[in-house]
């Protein structure tokens, strides 16, 4: 039997009858699939063939012996599955290289060719500010006889703080977190950490103009945009100085943000400072981006996994987008105006995305937890729906949980504990709710990332 992602299954059943048991093991164990087959080691096999002495990579064919060395870089919460897969593809043609992962996972993982550095995420750290300065001099110390490998994963952004003066990296943490707190999308977020940035936003590609290079990149975003996944280090950036401040202004933290970050900026308004790489620069010509899964990968599996298991099945979009708790209350809505039918087949509705949390309150959570739970408000005492909201990646905001999976019992929970949800979740205290109730969903890093999995369920026999 294959093993469990969700390392607390059994709580997550107990106490229900046995078709809801059933009902609820269907959801989760879906979920499960569709980040099983967005594992990097999976995504890559289908986009890597090493054939004699040529590497095949989708379309594009190189020939190992026209380079001296193959390096490896790169940043993200799944690089370093993507990096175990190609060193097992080509194993001592790799010359060196390094990785930036998550402190949690640099402790799990070692290589003998490539060197892992750990970094803070969501918000950035010294160590990995230490991590960037490296990479980037690995980066500039390529030539032409170089093939370099850029491994890019969602998280890379936060992994590789490498502020552009004046900016300092105490400020550089310190705007993360204003962003983070404001509701900004990741869109909206990246748009304003490229240009404070040595290395986002193109700028790693300039410091590797003389190698070829070849990006093999995990979306986690919402609509796979190049430039925004970790802030496209390796992809032209169509936004501007201008957008940045426009962002900062839109949230309402321009005024507050740090002084070395307002200057920056209106240095780069003015001129004074280059723009982020534009897709005319020279810096492109020898970069290749390439996407090897994303979020409707995910989707697609968990989708198939419940045809397979009998669900009326709705594939509603992988687009998904907004403030978390209006999400989930609009989906709850959805699902409980669903209408099962004479067969009371059990219906099923897959979404992913990535919404957003704006921080009001000074609890723990995050927009997974956020979801589930303002979908539980709304499904209260009423039998037989459920929502499970899931990060791909194993780690829902600052927490050690995935996410969530409510139902009409949830509220129910909290009340005899002396709770009041609506409490919590206009304190962003959706952890410690959810934690109380036994709806969190744990799975440890998952070792990929693709944004969220959100799956309702309505069954006609409950």
């Amino acid at each position: 039997m294959m093993e469990r992602l969700i390392k607390n299954m059994d709580k997550l059943l107990e106490g229900y009858s046995e078709l809801e048991r059933k009902f609820r093991e269907d959801l989760l164990s879906s979920a499960e699939e569709g980040i099983r087959a967005v594992q990097p080691d999976e995504l890559l096999r289908k986009k890597l063939k090493l054939k004699g002495k040529t590497l095949r990579i989708g379309n594009i064919s190189v020939k190992l012996t026209d380079f001296d060395e193959v390096v490896i870089l790169g940043a993200g919460k799944a690089v370093h599955t993507m990096c175990r897969y190609i060193e097992q593809l080509l194993g001592d043609k790799i010359t060196r290289g390094l990785i930036i992962v998550p402190h949690n996972v640099a402790e799990l993982y070692t290589s003998s060719k490539v060197k892992v550095r750990g970094g803070g995420h969501p918000v950035p750290d010294k160590e990995g500010y230490e991590a960037a300065k490296e990479l980037v001099e690995i980066a500039q110390s390529t030539g032409p006889k170089s093939l370099v490998l850029v491994l890019i994963s969602g998280g890379g952004s936060a992994l590789m703080p490498l502020p552009a003066e004046p900016v300092t990296l105490e400020d550089k943490i310190e705007i993360t977190r204003m962003l983070l707190k404001s509701g900004a999308t990741i869109d909206e977020m990246n748009t304003v950490r490229k240009h404070l940035s040595m290395i986002k936003g193109g700028w790693l590609a300039r410091h590797l103009s003389k190698a070829r290079t070849i990006s093999l990149i995990l979306s986690d975003v919402v609509g796979d945009k190049l430039e925004v996944i970790a802030s496209g280090p390796t992809s032209p950036d169509p936004s501007t100085y201008t957008d940045a401040v426009s962002i900062l202004k839109k949230y309402g933290i321009w005024d507050s943000s740090p002084q070395s970050v307002k200057t920056r900026l209106e240095r780069g308004m003015n001129g004074e400072v280059p723009e982020t790489p534009k897709p005319d620069d020279a810096a492109f010509q020898r970069v290749h981006n390439i996407i090897i899964g994303g979020c409707s990968d995910a989707c697609n599996a968990a989708f198939s996994k419940l045809r397979k298991l009998g669900y009326n099945t709705i594939y509603l979009t992988h687009r998904l987008e907004g403030e978390a708790r209006y999400v989930g209350q609009t989906l709850a809505r959805f699902i409980l105006d669903i209408k099962c039918g004479k067969t009371k087949r059990p219906i099923a509705v897959v979404l992913g995305g990535e919404t957003t949390v704006t921080v009001r309150g000074k609890g723990v959570g995050g927009r997974n937890q956020e979801l589930a739970l303002s979908a539980a408000i709304e499904l209260n005492g009423l039998r037989g729906c459920v929502c499970l909201s899931i990060g791909t990646d194993g780690l829902d905001g600052p927490t050690d949980a995935a996410g969530a999976i409510t139902d009409y019992r949830t509220l129910e929970k909290g009340r005899e504990v002396g709770y009041d949800a609506r409490v919590f979740l206009e304190n962003n205290d959706s952890y410690t709710f959810l934690k109380e109730t036994s709806c969190l969903i744990f799975t440890g890093p998952t070792g990929t990332n693709v944004g969220d999995l959100i799956i309702l369920g309505k069954h006609g026999e409950l």
